[in-house]
């Protein structure tokens, strides 16, 4: 996973109404950077697969259950932990360092690339290909430290987060919006990247570059999320197919780590729950006909059909737990956002809705 990254009109610093200025950023188009990291990214993960008769072999301990990660030494070094932590400390510290740079210049969106956005794309290149090195000869990431749903959560918290920040594009519900979620939105827009940029990193540096094909799907997705997030400023990172992309890719993603697991795991959960927030929130900020949008409802209800009639139906309850967290988070960040906003508003005599600005 923005994230340095954003989802859509979101930027990873001031939000700005004003149109994309050519004259500024006039070096290399950014809709090339995007296609080159997207390259670059793909031939990372396909290099990781090629590398496998000579990745580590390591014997992991027994499996602990469902909040257990099991790609981790059973007996770590100062070595091990050090080189994790450092290369993930830096690679935070340089993306960081960056968003702040652009917002504290001010930068306004570009088609071109800005020479920070040059940076964090060559940056970014560097610690993931740092990352390989430090698997290859010390193996362990942060999962040695580190809860396992330290990693999920930041994930899913971005993607709530992306929800909050569409809603004036696209709607909540079948395109409806859902305008008291827009004070927190707001606060979003210009703070999101400080927090989509840690979370992204921390569950890079959280896994080790194994070769499962879950984590090569999930190597690459963190990855693509990274490259996104490099582009702030930039026609590129407003990209509504592309990080519509980015958004959907969740649901090939779990689906298949499920898949991969004992007895196939929850799959039908994650396949259909992460469906069901395409059809109901994400597919209304394509510009999709209506014919269209009514067709993908009809494919959603015919494969709950087909799957769940050689099932037991009271397993169902599985097709609404992924949706009904999600929305539930949505409004448990915003009120979270809108109190803190509040609180501050209070402390220093301003009204919250200048507390962002």
């Amino acid at each position: 996973m923005n994230g340095a990254i954003s989802m859509a009109d979101t930027t990873s610093g001031d939000v700005s109404t004003e149109p994309p200025d050519p004259a500024k950023g006039k070096g290399i188009d950014s809709t090339l950077g995007l296609w080159a990291g997207i390259t670059f990214c793909v031939l990372y993960t396909v290099l990781i697969w090629a590398l496998k008769p000579y990745m580590p072999k390591i014997n992991f301990a027994a499996d602990q259950g469902a909040f257990d990660y099991l790609w981790k030494l059973t007996d770590p070094t100062f070595w091990s932990r050090a080189t994790a932590w450092t290369g993930y400390v830096l690679h935070q510290s340089l993306l960081w360092g960056l968003i702040y740079y652009a917002q504290s210049n001010k930068l306004k969106y570009s088609k071109g690339l800005h020479p920070v956005n040059i940076i964090a794309l060559g940056g970014s290149a560097v610690f993931i290909l740092l990352h390989l090195v430090q698997t290859q000869y010390f193996y362990d990431g942060l999962a040695q430290d580190v809860h396992i749903m330290s990693a999920q959560a930041s994930v899913v918290f971005l993607l709530v987060m992306v929800i909050m920040m569409e809603n004036r594009r696209r709607g909540m519900f079948f395109g409806k919006k859902a305008p008291f979620l827009e004070t927190s939105a707001d606060f979003l827009r210009k703070y999101h990247g400080y927090y989509f940029s840690w979370a992204v990193i921390w569950t890079f540096w959280y896994h080790p570059m194994e070769t499962t094909q879950g984590h090569l799907l999930g190597t690459l997705y963190t990855c693509l999320i990274m490259i996104q997030g490099s582009l702030f400023f930039t026609r590129a990172h407003l990209n509504s197919w592309w990080t519509g992309f980015l958004e959907v890719m969740v649901l090939i993603h779990g689906t298949m780590v499920a898949l991969m697991a004992a007895n196939n795991g929850p799959w039908a959960q994650f396949f259909f729950g992460f469906l069901g927030m395409f059809i109901v929130t994400q597919m209304h900020g394509f510009g999709f006909s209506r014919w269209l949008k009514w067709a993908f409802g009809a494919a959603y209800i015919m494969g709950v059909v087909i799957v769940y009639g050689g099932r037991n139906w009271t397993t169902m309850d599985e097709l609404i737990r992924i949706p009904a967290v999600e929305f539930l988070l949505v409004f448990v960040v915003a009120g979270v956002i809108w109190a803190g906003m509040w609180a501050v508003g209070r402390l220093t005599g301003r009204d919250r809705e200048k507390v962002s600005v």
